[in-house]
This record gives structure tokens, sequence and C-alpha cells, in this order.
């Protein structure tokens, strides 16, 4: 397996024909077509299946090319960090979040960092907590932010923050204009959330089920997407608070709660390795970012299996309240 033989096969898949990759590539398409299929001999199984002039990916093909695009993206990483370090650059910020954080408190914290220190080269990659988790412990980013669980062997939490979650309205609805979202006036609306059912939505979930709610739901991963479905009118939203207030979208309103759905969320670098002064001052004006949260507790590492036993045992209660007869 060769880098070349996966730059082809990653230009296949993102030009839909091996024509188009050789155009992307600058290569002939024979050249093309010859390493695409020495890196099917090499792998043991068909990437992509050819109809005609088009190509389509198999099933392994799209779980294989995920891979390829981390793998291409951390070659062209060192191939850039090779070029700095011989002309003396700073060492970069290599960093991995969820998007709540990197759109809601990332950006105001790189700014505060660059502003005492100078600009220095920057790598972020938004991923889902799990996969933020898994970066920062195989030592693919040197930190990471992202929703609890954190606590893992190999992994140093260095804060922990709770926020209450908000719900988003469009600025148009009758209860935008309330000083409070009341759950139960959200029981028949169209509810749209986030899709994960073992973080924050386990919480989300429960509440509404206290409610008996029954107004269906728009899933989604992202609570920027979550805003935009609002502002389009197709619901209200129940959402992390980072996103809603570090990245306020016109033509919606994030209104309280009354009802508290804590948002759990912490910064961990690798065990072992203490960051260096640069990702110290950035954790600390991520600390600092989330100060600004609307409700915003911060908690000591030491809190983490407490934290999440108590929410846990909270998102447990509210659903058998629910399900107890009367």
């Amino acid at each position: 397996m060769e880098i070349r033989q996966l730059e082809a096969f990653a230009a296949v898949m993102s030009t839909g024909s091996m024509t188009g990759a050789a155009r992307l590539l600058d290569r002939s398409q024979p050249a093309v077509t010859r390493l695409v299929h020495e890196l099917q001999d090499s792998v043991g199984y068909p990437l992509l299946t050819r109809h005609g002039p088009r190509v389509t990916p198999t099933q392994e093909g799209f779980l294989f090319y995920e891979e390829v695009k981390q793998l291409l993206a951390n070659w062209r990483w060192l191939q850039t960090r090779s070029s700095e370090i011989a002309q003396g650059d700073s060492e970069p910020l290599v960093l991995a979040a969820t998007s709540a954080v990197a759109v809601g408190l990332l950006p105001q914290a790189l700014r505060e960092v660059e502003l005492d220190a100078g600009p220095a080269p920057v790598r972020l990659q938004t991923a889902s907590p799990e996969r933020v988790v898994q970066t920062v412990m195989a030592g693919g980013a040197q930190l990471g932010a992202a929703s609890l669980p954190l606590e893992h062997r190999g992994l140093q939490v260095l804060w922990i923050g709770q926020a209450p979650c908000v719900a988003v309205l469009a600025e148009g609805d009758p209860l935008a204009t309330a000083p409070r979202a009341a759950i139960q006036d959200l029981a028949s609306r169209r509810i749209i959330t986030l899709a994960d059912p073992y973080r924050l939505r386990h919480r989300i979930d429960a509440a509404l089920a206290s409610t008996g709610a029954a107004g269906g739901m728009i899933e989604t991963n992202s609570s920027v997407n979550a805003q935009a479905l609002v502002r389009a009118g197709l619901g209200v939203a129940l959402l992390d608070p980072l996103t809603a207030f570090g990245v306020p979208m016109q033509g919606v309103r994030a209104l309280p709660l009354d009802r508290d759905i804590p948002f759990f969320f912490g910064v961990i670098v690798p065990e072992g390795r203490p960051p260096n002064p640069r990702l110290q001052a950035l954790a600390e004006a991520l600390r600092r970012a989330a100060r600004q949260v609307p409700g915003f507790v911060e908690h000591p590492p030491t809190a983490h299996a407490d934290l999440l036993q108590a929410a846990q045992a909270g998102a447990a209660s509210a659903t058998e309240t629910t399900t107890s007869p009367t």
C-alpha cells in the first residue's frame, strides 16, 4: 500500500470517475486505474465497482475512504510541518473538538491566545465526541474539547464545565417573547434535537418524556443545523447552549428552559504529556470563554464520575416518573 495509490483512490472518490481523478492528479487515466487496482489487490477486497465511465464505491470502499482521508490529511500536515520546522516556525496547535465547542468557544479562545502570544499554525478537526476522545488518545491531537464522558485511560481532563440546555425558537414564534420556555409548552410541538442517544440526547429525551410529548422529532448531528431548521419554521430545538449563545443565528431566539437539562463538556490532553505553554493558555482561554455562557458552572476533573452518575440518575428518575402508574 503506497501513498500514491491512496491519493488515486481518494481522487476517484472525490470526482466519481477514473477520468476525473486523472485530471485532478494530472496523470493518465490508465495510470490512475492501475494504482486503484493495485490498492484493491493490497487490501484484499473491492473498493469500487465500475459502470461504464462511472464508478460506485462498495460499502467497504466508503469505510476505507474515511480512514484514507484522515491519513492523507496527516500526510499533508507532515509535509507542511517539515517545511515550517526548516524555516524555524513556531509549534502548531493541533486540536480536536465537537462542533458545539468548535463554533461556540474555540474562535474566541484562539483569538485571545493570538492577541497575547501572536499567531501560530492551527489545525482544528471537528468530530463526534467519541472521535475527539479517540484522536487525543491516539496522539492525533494535542488538546481536545467535547461532551462527557471524557475520563479514559491515557487522557488527562483539565477542567469540566456544565451549562443548562436552551430552547431555540423562530423569532415569530408566539413563545419566543417569553422570558423562558416551559418544557410543557413544547410538548405538542415538533422537536429538533441531536441524534446521539447516549450523551446529551438521553437527558433531553427524559425531560420530554415527563411531558408526554408527541409532536414528532427531527434529529441532526449539528446544533448549527438545528438552528437553521428552526429558522425555516420546522419546529423548536432543544440544544446545548454553546452554539446557541456562541454563534447566534439571525431569525431565531434562544431561551432558558424552566427545567435544568445539564450539558457537560470538558477539555482533555494526552496523559503523561503536560501541555506546552501555548496549549495551557488555550485551555484557560476556553475556560474563560465558557464562563460567559449563561448558567455556566465549573467542576474539577475529580467530579467526572459523580457528574455523570447524577445526570444519569436524573434522567432515569424523569423517565420513571412518566411511566409510573397513577
